[in-house]
């Protein structure tokens, strides 16, 4: 199965899409996808980092003994086509993300098969188990075309916690980043 077959269209999102899906959504829920790990594993050479001093991005790293909480959203029915086009051109600027379809779980109990970006390892971009301080010190600092790399990560923990989802790792990175910058 591929993107292109799915209807409905159900995205994961894990990083910036919780807070910035940037497509119309017709459902979301809080959906959990076995086997992948939320991680500051890519850097980021566009949107928050730039080729020469680049940020840290969320990705989807493959781990069989983790599983990952997040958001599935729905796409409107009917704009399922115009939906792929903006993820494909938003998440794959560069070949570090890989367009999967993969199913997850829901919480009213249903499992979809859902578009995920996963991280390539093999690709440059990918720096998976970066100790949490060498990962404090890109954030607090990277800026990139989609602004401060440090805003990216504040929203990100502040809508997990909106949602109730616990991400201990990403909540003390959240307050070392922010004792780095003074606040």
């Amino acid at each position: 199965m591929t993107a292109d077959n799915l209807n409905p269209l159900w995205v994961f999102g894990y990083g910036s899409l919780l807070w910035n899906p940037g497509f119309e959504v017709a459902e979301q829920s809080i959906a959990r996808l076995p086997k992948y790990a939320r991680s500051f594993c890519m850097r980021s050479i566009h949107h928050r980092g730039s080729i020469n001093d680049p940020g840290l991005v969320l990705a989807l790293d493959a781990d069989p003994n983790a599983s990952c909480d997040g958001l599935a959203l729905r796409a409107t029915p009917g704009s399922e086509a115009a939906t792929l086009a903006y993820l494909r051109e938003r998440e794959l600027i560069s070949s570090a993300y890989l367009e999967a379809v993969l199913s997850v779980d829901l919480a009213d109990g249903r499992r979809v098969p859902s578009v995920a970006y996963v991280i390539d390892p093999d690709h440059t971009q990918y720096c998976g188990g970066l100790p949490l301080e060498e990962q404090a010190q890109i954030i607090a600092k990277a800026i990139g075309g989609r602004g401060p790399n440090h805003e990216y990560l504040t929203n990100t923990a502040a809508h997990l916690a909106e949602l109730g989802i616990e991400d201990p790792d990403l909540a003390r990175l959240s307050a070392r980043v922010a004792a780095l910058r003074g606040g």
